[in-house]
Parts: structure tokens; sequence; C-alpha cells
């Protein structure tokens, strides 16, 4: 056979080829194989390697059709209610301050959750909403825990402010960023630059693992690992990013955010349940943290939370007072968990305010943020912003109670 009837039946089998192919993958149109073939038969066809694997494929690709591969999507069931009702039934508050009080009660309305708001000067708990679960035995802090990690990185001079961490290629973040948006890569490095033992020392040094309160009935205890989790649940990053592992409370993420607000004075919260105990309260000192130099260096990053970060949704109700503040969201066992501590940067109505969640997907760190700002929008109503009075010295001084540090 020559050369030339060579190629020009192997022109008629890829022109034959290819008006199947045409004819399959497209029933419904009207194929003109005249002009078709009269196209085929212009262009210059070469077997190449290149031309007959390109074939093959098409053949191949017949063995396959009408299948359709789809990417499998996770979708997580919650099994917990967003919303509850009568959730501060049983409260003790006779002791609490009415305005406060009201102020948590309007902003959290429905939601299946609660408030605790605290004089960060003091320790005392100004209002506690839904107290079974404000003094329950606690939930994994989510992005909470940032704070915590950020206080012992800082401490232990691995990073500044402005320290570049670099998270991956050309990727690069600092600390205020990293706080604003929540980042999880840049808290896992430094959880892995620090380790386990140095991150378990500050945790407990700034509260974690022990009781918050001074003779708060029904106060259970938060949980902290005595080693690292497995690798397999992220080690020790996972737990500077998410809190793996870890249990906390309510008032303990309260009397941390009130150490940052009052300077570094880490009090037992005390929650008086009687009128006379609010006449005779006296701040009880735990110990005191060497964090003072440090707070400007989280400061920027918690105000950036609110400004333009995961709890900027705050500003929805309420932007008045600077607000200074850390969201946190991750779920366990069916419960989606929502977080928000923060505290109003003034000089005078000083006050730190903690929202916890629990739920389903309405439940979320952003969200708490938001009712926080409600709250806060309450209390700017009522005035609580304005200067008052002066406690009496007898009052104003703290009584050391343990170990000092």
């Amino acid at each position: 056979m020559s050369q030339g009837k060579f190629f020009s039946r192997l022109r008629l089998v890829v022109v034959f080829l290819s008006a199947i192919l045409l004819h399959q993958f497209a029933p419904a149109a009207t194929v003109n194989t005249h002009s078709l073939t009269h196209r085929k038969k212009s262009q210059k066809i070469s077997e190449s390697q290149p031309t007959r694997r390109h074939l093959h494929r098409l053949v191949q690709s017949r063995a396959t059709t009408g299948r359709v591969h789809r990417r499998r999507r996770y979708y997580e069931r919650f099994y917990t209610s967003s919303f509850a009702q009568d959730i501060a039934e049983g409260d003790v508050t006779a002791g609490e301050d009415p305005v406060v009080r009201q102020a948590a009660l309007d902003a959290l309305g429905n939601m299946n959750g609660t408030m605790v708001a605290i004089e960060p000067t003091s320790g005392r708990v100004l209002a506690m909403v839904n107290q079974k679960l404000a003094l329950s035995s606690g939930a994994q802090p989510c992005s909470t825990i940032k704070l915590s990690v950020a206080l012992a990185a800082l401490s232990e001079g691995i990073i500044t402010r402005e320290t570049e961490v670099r998270l991956g290629g050309r990727y690069h973040m600092n600390l205020t960023m990293a706080l604003a948006h929540s980042n999880n890569a840049y808290f896992e490095a430094l959880g892995r630059e620090l380790g386990f033992e140095k991150v378990a020392y500050y945790a407990h040094q700034y509260g974690l693992g022990e009781l918050a309160g001074y003779n708060i009935p029904g106060e259970q205890l938060g949980s902290y690992p005595e080693e690292e989790i497995s690798p397999k649940l992220g080690g020790v990053g996972r737990m500077c990013s998410f809190g793996e592992g870890v249990s906390m409370t309510p008032l303990q993420l309260g009397a941390l955010v009130s150490a940052i607000a009052n300077g570094g004075t880490l009090y037992y919260l005390q929650h008086p349940t009687t009128p006379e105990e609010v006449a005779d309260f006296e701040p009880r000192v735990k110990r005191r943290l060497d964090i003072a130099p440090l707070i400007p260096e989280i400061s920027d990053g918690m105000a950036g939370a609110v400004s333009y970060g995961t709890a900027r949704h705050l500003r929805i109700n309420f932007n008045e007072e600077e607000i200074l503040g850390k969201t946190g969201t991750c779920s366990h066992a069916g419960t989606r968990y929502g977080w928000f501590a923060s505290y109003a940067n003034t000089d005078v109505g000083r006050i730190v305010i903690v929202v916890f969640l629990e739920g389903g997907r309405p439940t979320y760190g952003p969200k708490a943020a938001e009712i926080a700002g409600e709250m806060y929008r309450n209390l700017y109503a009522h005035n609580f912003f304005v200067a008052r009075p002066t406690l009496p010295a007898t009052n104003a001084t703290a009584k050391p109670i343990g170990t000092e540090n």
C-alpha cells in the first residue's frame, strides 16, 4: 500500500470516529457530515504519538459516559437547639445589679446560652443570667483560647505584635491581624513553638483548670489536659487554635479578660446573693499576673476583632465606646458553641461581658458578639458609661487570698 493511500484511509477513519462521537455526545443535534468531511479533509492529520493517545482517550471516555462524579460534601448535624425558654428560671438575683441584669436579659432574649457581667476592678459578678449553665463544667473554649496562647508567646519573647509569622509560601501574619481574624494557622504555629509544657503552665497561671469563683455555690471546675492531646486530634497546635481537649467555664474566661482589662490582677470572682453581701463586699486577689507590659501588644488585635474582624457584628448594635474582645466558634458531639468575651475600654463604667451560646447553626461567635453589642447598647441607654462617685476605700481595697505571683 502506498503512503498516500495509507494517509487517505486514516483520514476517513478519523472522520468516521469523530462523526460517531459527536452523534453520541450530542444526540439532539443535527450533524452535517458532508461539511464535516470536507473540513476534516482540508486539515493535515499527523500520525504522531500525541494524536493516537488523544484518539484512544476519546474512545475510552465512552465507558464512563453518563456517570456523574460529584464531590461529597460533609454537613455537620446538630442536635441541640439554639433557642430556649425560661433560661433564667432559678437564678439567684438579690445581690446583682438590677440595671446590668435587665440589660443582659433583654440582650440574650430566647437564645440558649448564658451571659456573665463582671466588674474587672474588683471581681464582683454584677449579673449572671442562666446560672445553671454559667456554673457548669464548661465547654471547649474554641478560639477564645488564643488570648491565653498570645500572652504566653509574648511572655516567652517568641513574638511581639509586629512579628511576622510565616504560614506557608509567601503568606505571613502578625499578632494583631491573627487575633482580629482569629487565624488558626498562626496560633498552631505559636503552640508548636512554645510546646505543651509552656502552654499548659501559662494556661494554669491565667486560671484555666481551677475554680474562678470564691465560694460561689454550685460552681463546677473546667479541665485542662495533663499531657498533650493525641497527634491524631491535632496535638498542641490544635489545643492552641481551637482549645481541643480543654474545658473552660464562662467564669474562668471572665476572670482572665478581667485581668487583661485591669492591668494584670486575677481576682477571685464573687457573686453576692443578698443586699447585705453587696454592702460588705471586699475584692479578693487570687494572684498578680506579670502581663501589664503585654496588654498593649494584644489590645490592637482585640480592638481589631470588633472593628473589622470576627466580632464586627457587635457594631450593628453599639459603636459609641471602644470595645475589645475575642470570639470563638467550634462544635462537639452535635452541639455548636459560640463564645465572645469583651470589655469596654473606658475610664468609667468599665465592665467585662462574657457570652456563651449552645445550639446548632444559628449559634457561633459572631452571634455572641452581636448579643454583647445589644448588652452594651442597653447599658449605654441607662447611663452606665457615666462617671459615678468613687466607692469608699474600705470597699475598694483588695484582700489577698492564697498564693500570689
